[in-house]
Protein backbone atom coordinates (compact mmCIF):
# COMPACT_ATOMS: atom_id res chain seq x y z
CA UNK A 1 0.00 0.00 0.00
CA UNK A 2 0.81 3.72 -0.87
CA UNK A 3 0.25 4.46 2.43
CA UNK A 4 2.31 2.22 4.27
CA UNK A 5 5.21 2.93 1.87
CA UNK A 6 4.63 7.33 3.05
CA UNK A 7 4.79 5.50 6.34
CA UNK A 8 8.69 4.01 5.80
CA UNK A 9 11.89 5.79 5.93
CA UNK A 10 11.97 7.02 2.81
CA UNK A 11 8.54 7.76 3.13
CA UNK A 12 9.08 11.78 3.24
CA UNK A 13 11.42 11.65 0.03
CA UNK A 14 9.08 9.79 -2.06
CA UNK A 15 6.08 12.41 -0.50
CA UNK A 16 8.12 15.62 -1.64
CA UNK A 17 9.56 13.58 -5.41
CA UNK A 18 6.29 12.95 -6.29
CA UNK A 19 4.94 16.20 -5.57
CA UNK A 20 7.69 17.88 -7.90
CA UNK A 21 6.56 15.29 -10.75
CA UNK A 22 3.20 16.67 -10.69
CA UNK A 23 4.89 19.74 -11.83
CA UNK A 24 6.29 18.44 -14.91
CA UNK A 25 4.43 17.44 -18.20
CA UNK A 26 5.88 13.95 -20.20
CA UNK A 27 8.78 14.51 -22.68
CA UNK A 28 10.13 17.30 -20.40
CA UNK A 29 13.59 17.24 -19.15
CA UNK A 30 13.79 16.68 -14.63
CA UNK A 31 16.79 17.50 -12.99
CA UNK A 32 19.83 15.32 -12.10
CA UNK A 33 19.47 13.26 -8.80
CA UNK A 34 22.31 15.53 -7.85
CA UNK A 35 20.09 19.01 -8.42
CA UNK A 36 16.91 17.11 -7.11
CA UNK A 37 19.39 16.31 -3.94
CA UNK A 38 20.28 19.60 -3.48
CA UNK A 39 17.15 21.49 -4.26
CA UNK A 40 15.62 19.50 -1.31
CA UNK A 41 18.25 19.19 0.97
CA UNK A 42 18.38 15.27 0.91
CA UNK A 43 20.77 12.90 0.56
CA UNK A 44 21.62 11.44 -2.95
CA UNK A 45 20.65 8.14 -1.66
CA UNK A 46 17.39 9.05 -0.24
CA UNK A 47 16.37 10.52 -3.39
CA UNK A 48 17.85 7.36 -5.41
CA UNK A 49 15.74 5.44 -3.49
CA UNK A 50 12.35 7.18 -3.56
CA UNK A 51 12.74 7.60 -7.27
CA UNK A 52 13.20 3.62 -7.28
CA UNK A 53 9.35 3.64 -5.36
CA UNK A 54 8.12 5.79 -8.03
CA UNK A 55 9.03 4.19 -10.99
CA UNK A 56 8.40 0.80 -9.39
CA UNK A 57 4.92 1.53 -8.72
CA UNK A 58 4.36 2.40 -12.52
CA UNK A 59 3.92 6.88 -11.10
CA UNK A 60 6.58 7.40 -13.47
CA UNK A 61 8.69 5.91 -16.64
CA UNK A 62 11.76 8.01 -17.40
CA UNK A 63 14.48 7.50 -20.31
CA UNK A 64 18.09 9.00 -20.35
CA UNK A 65 18.99 10.67 -23.49
CA UNK A 66 22.72 10.35 -22.30
CA UNK A 67 24.25 13.56 -22.52
CA UNK A 68 21.10 15.28 -23.15
CA UNK A 69 19.64 13.73 -19.50
CA UNK A 70 16.97 12.23 -18.34
CA UNK A 71 13.14 12.93 -19.57
CA UNK A 72 9.87 12.50 -17.83
CA UNK A 73 8.67 9.59 -20.66
CA UNK A 74 5.18 9.16 -19.02
CA UNK A 75 3.46 9.61 -15.90
CA UNK A 76 0.40 8.43 -13.74
CA UNK A 77 -1.15 11.48 -12.36
CA UNK A 78 -3.26 9.53 -9.90
CA UNK A 79 -0.34 7.33 -8.43
CA UNK A 80 1.62 10.57 -7.97
CA UNK A 81 -1.52 12.32 -5.88
CA UNK A 82 -1.49 9.21 -3.91
CA UNK A 83 2.05 9.51 -3.01
CA UNK A 84 2.16 13.31 -2.18
CA UNK A 85 -1.11 13.04 -0.06
CA UNK A 86 -3.62 15.04 -2.36
CA UNK A 87 -6.79 13.52 -3.01
CA UNK A 88 -8.69 15.89 -5.09
CA UNK A 89 -8.70 19.67 -5.99
CA UNK A 90 -10.83 21.88 -3.67
CA UNK A 91 -11.24 25.32 -4.89
CA UNK A 92 -14.08 28.22 -3.95
CA UNK A 93 -16.14 30.53 -6.40
CA UNK A 94 -18.91 32.87 -5.65
CA UNK A 95 -22.79 31.84 -5.10
CA UNK A 96 -23.67 30.88 -8.40
CA UNK A 97 -27.61 33.00 -8.08
CA UNK A 98 -27.02 34.03 -12.01
CA UNK A 99 -27.28 31.63 -15.12
CA UNK A 100 -23.25 33.08 -15.95
CA UNK A 101 -21.69 31.61 -12.43
CA UNK A 102 -23.80 28.18 -12.96
CA UNK A 103 -22.46 27.70 -16.39
CA UNK A 104 -19.18 28.65 -14.92
CA UNK A 105 -19.24 26.03 -12.21
CA UNK A 106 -20.55 23.91 -14.55
CA UNK A 107 -17.81 23.92 -16.56
CA UNK A 108 -15.06 23.67 -14.37
CA UNK A 109 -16.71 20.53 -13.52
CA UNK A 110 -17.29 19.07 -16.98
CA UNK A 111 -13.94 19.76 -17.61
CA UNK A 112 -12.70 17.96 -14.39
CA UNK A 113 -14.22 15.17 -15.13
CA UNK A 114 -12.45 14.69 -18.56
CA UNK A 115 -9.50 13.62 -15.73
CA UNK A 116 -10.92 10.84 -14.13
CA UNK A 117 -7.43 11.26 -11.90
CA UNK A 118 -8.02 14.49 -10.72
CA UNK A 119 -11.35 15.33 -8.64
CA UNK A 120 -12.50 19.29 -8.87
CA UNK A 121 -14.68 19.58 -5.88
CA UNK A 122 -16.52 23.46 -5.35
CA UNK A 123 -17.43 25.07 -2.20
CA UNK A 124 -19.58 28.60 -2.70
CA UNK A 125 -18.40 31.42 -0.54
CA UNK A 126 -19.34 35.11 -0.90
CA UNK A 127 -17.13 37.66 -1.47
CA UNK A 128 -13.77 37.78 -3.33
CA UNK A 129 -11.76 38.61 -0.31
CA UNK A 130 -12.73 35.71 1.95
CA UNK A 131 -12.30 33.27 -1.17
CA UNK A 132 -8.86 34.79 -1.99
CA UNK A 133 -8.00 34.72 2.24
CA UNK A 134 -8.94 31.03 2.36
CA UNK A 135 -6.32 30.10 -0.70
CA UNK A 136 -3.68 32.06 0.73
CA UNK A 137 -4.16 30.29 5.06
CA UNK A 138 -4.33 26.78 2.61
CA UNK A 139 -7.79 26.07 3.21
CA UNK A 140 -8.94 25.93 -0.17
CA UNK A 141 -6.22 24.94 -3.21
CA UNK A 142 -7.61 27.76 -5.86
CA UNK A 143 -10.03 30.36 -6.07
CA UNK A 144 -12.67 31.88 -8.76
CA UNK A 145 -12.99 36.03 -8.44
CA UNK A 146 -12.61 39.04 -11.03
CA UNK A 147 -9.35 39.86 -12.81
CA UNK A 148 -10.24 43.21 -11.33
CA UNK A 149 -10.62 41.71 -7.55
CA UNK A 150 -7.34 39.54 -8.06
CA UNK A 151 -5.11 41.95 -9.26
CA UNK A 152 -6.08 44.16 -6.81
CA UNK A 153 -5.60 41.83 -3.79
CA UNK A 154 -2.41 40.48 -5.37
CA UNK A 155 -1.24 44.24 -5.88
CA UNK A 156 -1.65 44.58 -1.98
CA UNK A 157 1.76 42.17 -2.07
CA UNK A 158 -0.93 38.72 -1.27
CA UNK A 159 1.69 35.27 -1.77
CA UNK A 160 -1.33 34.65 -4.86
CA UNK A 161 -1.16 34.33 -8.86
CA UNK A 162 -3.28 34.04 -11.70
CA UNK A 163 -3.10 30.98 -13.09
CA UNK A 164 -6.04 30.79 -15.39
CA UNK A 165 -8.15 34.17 -17.32
CA UNK A 166 -11.22 32.67 -18.82
CA UNK A 167 -11.31 36.66 -20.85
CA UNK A 168 -14.03 39.08 -20.51
CA UNK A 169 -17.66 38.23 -19.93
CA UNK A 170 -16.96 34.77 -18.14
CA UNK A 171 -17.61 36.35 -14.64
CA UNK A 172 -20.48 38.73 -15.50
CA UNK A 173 -22.12 40.85 -17.77
CA UNK A 174 -21.19 44.22 -16.21
CA UNK A 175 -21.84 46.43 -13.53
CA UNK A 176 -24.17 49.20 -13.03
CA UNK A 177 -25.95 51.17 -10.84
CA UNK A 178 -29.02 50.16 -9.10
CA UNK A 179 -31.15 53.07 -8.04
CA UNK A 180 -34.05 52.63 -5.17
CA UNK A 181 -36.36 56.10 -7.41
CA UNK A 182 -36.49 55.43 -10.48
CA UNK A 183 -36.41 59.05 -10.61
CA UNK A 184 -33.07 59.19 -9.95
CA UNK A 185 -29.97 59.35 -12.83
CA UNK A 186 -27.01 58.58 -10.99
CA UNK A 187 -25.56 59.38 -7.14
CA UNK A 188 -26.60 62.45 -5.09
CA UNK A 189 -25.92 64.04 -2.03
CA UNK A 190 -26.95 62.52 1.07
CA UNK A 191 -27.92 59.49 -0.51
CA UNK A 192 -27.75 55.76 1.17
CA UNK A 193 -25.17 53.87 -0.53
CA UNK A 194 -25.29 49.96 0.18
CA UNK A 195 -21.57 48.92 0.02
CA UNK A 196 -20.12 45.33 0.88
CA UNK A 197 -16.79 45.61 2.18
CA UNK A 198 -16.05 41.76 1.26
CA UNK A 199 -16.56 42.00 -2.70
CA UNK A 200 -13.46 43.95 -3.53
CA UNK A 201 -14.47 45.12 -7.21
CA UNK A 202 -18.37 45.91 -5.78
CA UNK A 203 -16.11 48.38 -3.01
CA UNK A 204 -13.65 49.69 -5.07
CA UNK A 205 -16.83 50.71 -7.93
CA UNK A 206 -18.80 52.23 -4.94
CA UNK A 207 -16.14 54.52 -3.91
CA UNK A 208 -15.69 55.34 -7.73
CA UNK A 209 -18.96 56.33 -8.45
CA UNK A 210 -19.57 58.51 -5.41
CA UNK A 211 -16.36 60.10 -5.65
CA UNK A 212 -17.16 63.79 -4.77
CA UNK A 213 -20.35 63.35 -3.76
CA UNK A 214 -21.18 63.42 0.31
CA UNK A 215 -23.03 60.17 0.77
CA UNK A 216 -23.77 57.75 3.80
CA UNK A 217 -22.36 54.05 3.20
CA UNK A 218 -24.13 51.27 4.58
CA UNK A 219 -22.67 48.20 4.61
CA UNK A 220 -24.90 45.48 2.87
CA UNK A 221 -24.29 41.88 2.46
CA UNK A 222 -24.33 41.53 -1.36
CA UNK A 223 -26.72 38.47 -1.51
CA UNK A 224 -29.28 40.73 0.43
CA UNK A 225 -28.80 43.71 -2.21
CA UNK A 226 -32.18 43.19 -4.68
CA UNK A 227 -34.34 43.61 -1.02
CA UNK A 228 -32.44 46.53 0.02
CA UNK A 229 -32.33 48.92 -2.76
CA UNK A 230 -36.64 47.20 -3.17
CA UNK A 231 -37.38 48.07 -0.05
CA UNK A 232 -35.59 51.53 0.44
CA UNK A 233 -32.87 50.95 2.98
CA UNK A 234 -30.28 52.02 0.81
CA UNK A 235 -30.88 54.61 -2.09
CA UNK A 236 -28.13 52.67 -4.81
CA UNK A 237 -25.88 50.30 -4.86
CA UNK A 238 -23.27 49.16 -7.31
CA UNK A 239 -24.31 45.04 -8.28
CA UNK A 240 -23.98 42.75 -11.16
CA UNK A 241 -26.68 43.25 -13.47
CA UNK A 242 -26.60 39.27 -14.34
CA UNK A 243 -29.91 38.17 -11.82
CA UNK A 244 -32.22 41.25 -13.16
CA UNK A 245 -31.46 40.15 -16.81
CA UNK A 246 -31.64 36.85 -15.46
CA UNK A 247 -35.26 36.94 -13.55
CA UNK A 248 -36.36 39.79 -15.86
CA UNK A 249 -36.90 42.25 -12.57
CA UNK A 250 -38.40 45.14 -12.89
CA UNK A 251 -35.54 47.39 -11.42
CA UNK A 252 -34.44 51.25 -12.06
CA UNK A 253 -30.64 50.91 -12.76
CA UNK A 254 -27.72 53.23 -14.76
CA UNK A 255 -24.73 52.38 -16.69
CA UNK A 256 -21.14 53.36 -14.95
CA UNK A 257 -19.50 55.79 -16.65
CA UNK A 258 -15.57 54.31 -17.09
CA UNK A 259 -16.57 50.95 -16.41
CA UNK A 260 -13.69 48.35 -17.82
CA UNK A 261 -14.54 45.75 -19.67
CA UNK A 262 -11.79 43.73 -18.00
CA UNK A 263 -14.39 43.43 -14.86
CA UNK A 264 -16.21 40.91 -16.32
CA UNK A 265 -13.39 38.28 -16.69
CA UNK A 266 -13.30 35.14 -14.45
CA UNK A 267 -9.98 33.94 -13.07
CA UNK A 268 -8.30 30.98 -11.17
CA UNK A 269 -6.16 32.21 -8.48
CA UNK A 270 -3.83 29.89 -6.64
CA UNK A 271 -0.79 29.88 -4.57
CA UNK A 272 2.19 31.21 -6.01
CA UNK A 273 4.36 28.73 -4.84
CA UNK A 274 2.09 26.20 -5.29
CA UNK A 275 3.44 25.01 -8.41
CA UNK A 276 1.98 21.24 -8.14
CA UNK A 277 -1.46 22.70 -7.77
CA UNK A 278 -1.14 24.93 -10.16
CA UNK A 279 0.47 22.37 -12.71
CA UNK A 280 -2.51 19.83 -11.70
CA UNK A 281 -5.14 22.56 -12.60
CA UNK A 282 -3.67 23.28 -15.69
CA UNK A 283 -4.13 19.56 -16.87
CA UNK A 284 -7.38 19.91 -15.89
CA UNK A 285 -8.75 23.05 -16.37
CA UNK A 286 -9.78 23.64 -20.41
CA UNK A 287 -10.42 27.52 -20.64
CA UNK A 288 -12.56 26.14 -23.92
CA UNK A 289 -14.33 23.67 -22.65
CA UNK A 290 -15.56 25.37 -19.70
CA UNK A 291 -16.79 28.86 -21.88
CA UNK A 292 -18.16 26.07 -24.33
CA UNK A 293 -20.46 24.53 -21.27
CA UNK A 294 -21.12 28.06 -20.08
CA UNK A 295 -22.37 29.22 -23.15
CA UNK A 296 -24.75 26.48 -23.28
CA UNK A 297 -25.94 27.32 -19.85
CA UNK A 298 -26.69 30.87 -20.53
CA UNK A 299 -28.77 29.82 -23.54
CA UNK A 300 -30.65 27.64 -22.14
CA UNK A 301 -29.12 24.15 -23.82
CA UNK A 302 -28.16 22.70 -20.42
CA UNK A 303 -28.83 21.98 -17.15
CA UNK A 304 -26.22 23.47 -15.10
CA UNK A 305 -24.39 20.58 -12.60
CA UNK A 306 -22.19 21.68 -10.51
Amino acid sequence: MIRDQLLSKNGTATLILSREFLKYREGERIPTITEFASKMNLARGTIQNALKNLISSGAIKISSKGHLGSYLESKDTAILMEYAGISSLVGTMPLPYSRRYEGLASGIIVSSEKRNAVAVNLAYMRGAKNRMSMVESGRYDFAIVSKFAAEAYIGEGRPLKILIDFGPLSYLNRHVLMLHDEKKKGIEDGMRVGIDESSLDQKELTRIVCEDRKVEYVPIEYTRSLDSIRNGEVDAMVMNIDEVLDKQLDIHYVSIDGYESGNTAAVIVTGAKEEEIGALLNEVIDVETVLAVQKQVLEGEMIPRY
